[in-house]
């Protein structure tokens, strides 16, 4: 009952944001990117919801789980998600404001000259959004089903759930998705914080959680080169594997674990968070987003409450192997081992739900209703922004120039229903291709970084490097995940060979290739065309003359950071606060990565304050932006008006 009144009331706000956005809706800028108005508070949560889904309430603690602390690096993406937005949005901002862009199509083709990017740019939004939101769908009518006691199928809670995130996403355009995700922010983050809660309470406490940690490693027989358990430690700097074997120690090498950061960075250079930074009235959302709401609010709460929610797991009924020894307490009441249920470690996230049943149903209700907003508010963004790629980039670029803004409208929701449809369609028919599917969808979004690179900074890169270099990156990307090997028949090497994530192997064809055709495609008047926007953005987002001298300072920081927070350099902290097979030595009374990792998670959010903020790279800019056109018609009659860029 209480799980039925949480979600009506929750669909209810739903409905009624689509309604409002629908009214105010007046024109395709308003229906597309919300008028270029959406506030500052709504962005900070808005950003945040859309960064962080159903995968990190409810896949996160479910990998942290199975993998341990060696997965648990993952966590950084809350400060290298943001991280790709300190680096690009304010400057895609500056020119969509200029220009009066809709979408990231009409950027790059005109900045570049060619068609073939708008549609390759569409091209990457239809495959990141369409089997990520399968995804998401898929797991929200699953989360139904277990929560409702299979009193709804998989199949048809995840229709049910996906038709009322289709009415207010079609009927109120971005405003809708935006107002709709500001609440799906406060429940992701309440709601991971109330099971983190509920988890360590029913583990008997901090004391006990980290004693139960060092229990658990005694019965581990997953073992890394150096002897220690795979919860508490990572398998080395970067393992080449042979075809058909797995890593030794788990697949979690430092090397894995920056390119899987690379990964997750597709998230903001999505084409969607393109879109994102047109729909603001000015820049002065991003810091605070990227900063505080994302690097030190997600990015502490994934440190901590996320493992409270998989280390409790093993202590209270889960792990069989820790209750033959002795060392938990059956309070989950399973009846099995986890993994050997059917949604395996993404079973724990419901199974400690279901733990207030009896106690407090109400609560059961509230928590269901945070996992679904999870895993809608990403989604949601995602159906919004891909239909007005179809409908701008495509329908109106190429079929009708002349559309009005009525028609755009109608295009755009119809663009939605084809993004819903297409991802409900592979959800529901092949649950494998799905997974697969959505393997690839963050490392193709991290394929749009050296387009990004060149609009906002490097004018050497020239549409045909940009061009082959996207094509062979997302080859590369698909090649180096399990549907390369699977469906292609790919069998010199598996899945993300010498533990390099996809996304790794892609940005190295990727970039790699643009930088040489590049080099050999250069000519006076393209380079002229692309300078001036550059000129532009130097005049209007270049770091003050007063702070260029920090410029070294900011690539030493960064550099520094990545190596040793989630690259190489993190081996370094498996045994830097105390030995990972004797539990007497932890110098914080936790597992040495354990507290390498909050060090530098405290550590991330001073170096994403010190860009975001002391560089300006967030900032307002301190110069007015000229419009030259409202909303983007013709660019090609913009430029003849002005001899400006």
């Amino acid at each position: 009952m209480w799980l039925f009144i949480f979600v009506l009331a929750y669909w209810a706000y739903c409905i009624a944001m689509g309604i409002k956005g629908a009214r105010m809706a007046k024109s395709a800028s308003d229906y597309f990117i919300a008028g270029r108005t959406i506030p500052i508070w709504v962005f900070v949560l808005a950003a945040t919801a859309t960064s962080f889904s159903g995968w990190t309430f409810m896949g996160h603690p479910g990998l942290l789980y199975r993998d341990g602390f060696q997965y648990a690096y993952a966590s950084f993406y809350a400060i290298t998600i943001p991280f790709t937005g300190v680096i690009f949005l304010k400057r895609q901002w500056i020119l969509g404001k200029r220009f009066g862009y809709v979408t990231p199509g009409e950027m790059f083709s005109d900045y570049f000259k060619s068609d073939a990017i708008r549609v390759l740019t569409v091209v990457v939004a239809l495959v990141f959004s369409i089997p990520y939101l399968g995804v998401q769908l898929r797991a929200s009518g699953f989360l139904f089903n277990v929560l409702t006691n299979g009193m709804f199928s998989v199949e048809a809670g995840m229709w049910m759930l996906s038709a009322v995130v289709f009415l207010y996403v079609a009927s109120g355009g971005l405003r809708a998705v935006a107002y709709v995700d500001t609440v799906q922010c406060i429940l992701l983050a309440g709601g991971i914080m109330a099971i983190g809660i509920i988890g360590i309470n029913a583990a008997g406490g901090w004391t006990a959680l980290n004693q139960g940690i060092a229990n658990l490693t005694t019965l581990d027989t997953k073992l890394t080169v150096e002897g220690y358990s795979h919860y508490i430690a990572i398998p080395g700097v970067i393992q080449f594997v042979p075809s058909g074997t797995k890593a030794v120690g788990g697949a979690w090498t430092g090397m894995m674990i920056l390119t899987y950061a690379f990964a997750l960075m597709g998230i903001q250079s999505s084409p969607a968070f393109s879109m994102w930074s047109f729909s603001n009235k000015n820049p002065r959302p991003f810091a605070p987003q990227q900063v505080w709401a994302s690097s030190f609010g997600i990015g502490g709460i994934l440190i901590f409450f996320t493992a409270f929610q998989a280390f409790s797991g093993h202590l209270i009924g889960a792990d069989p192997k820790m209750l033959e020894a002795g060392f938990a307490v059956d309070k989950l009441q399973l009846g099995k081992d986890l993994m050997a249920m059917p949604g395996k470690q993404g079973m724990i996230v419901p199974a400690l739900i279901n733990m207030l049943s009896d106690t407090a149903p109400w609560a059961v209700g509230l928590l269901a209703v945070c996992a679904l907003a999870a895993m809608q508010s990403t989604g949601a963004a995602y159906m919004s922004t891909a239909g007005g790629m179809l409908t701008r980039d495509l329908y109106k670029h190429f079929l009708n120039k002349d559309a009005s803004h009525a028609t755009q409208k109608l295009f755009g929701r119809i663009g939605v229903g084809i993004i819903v449809g297409s991802a409900l369609v592979v959800a529901t028919t092949s649950k494998d291709a799905l997974v697969l599917l959505g393997g690839l969808a963050v490392a193709y979004g991290f394929q749009m970084w050296p387009a990004l690179i060149g609009i906002c900074y490097w004018p050497f890169l020239t549409r045909r490097g940009i061009t082959v270099g996207l094509i062979l990156g997302l080859i590369a990307v698909t090649c180096t995940e399990t549907i390369g090997t699977k469906w292609f028949g790919i069998t010199s090497w598996g899945r993300w060979p010498w533990t390099l994530h996809s996304a790794g192997w892609g940005i190295i064809f990727n970039l790699g290739s643009a930088i040489i055709i590049s080099a050999m495609t250069q000519d006076s008047e393209s380079r002229s065309h692309r300078q001036k926007f550059h000129d532009y953005l130097e005049e209007h987002a270049g770091i003050p003359k007063e702070k260029k001298s920090l410029v070294p300072l900011a690539w030493i920081i960064v550099l520094v950071w990545f190596l040793f927070a989630q690259g190489p350099g993190a081996v370094l902290g498996n045994t830097i606060f105390g030995s990972p097979t004797d539990s007497s030595t932890w110098t914080f009374g936790m597992p040495s990565i354990w507290a390498w990792q909050a060090l530098w998670w405290a550590l991330g959010v001073g170096m994403m304050w010190f860009l975001a903020y002391k560089m300006n790279m967030s900032t307002i800019p301190e110069t007015e932006i000229e419009v030259l056109v409202e909303d983007i018609g013709d660019i090609g009659k913009a430029r003849l008006d002005t001899d400006k860029p």
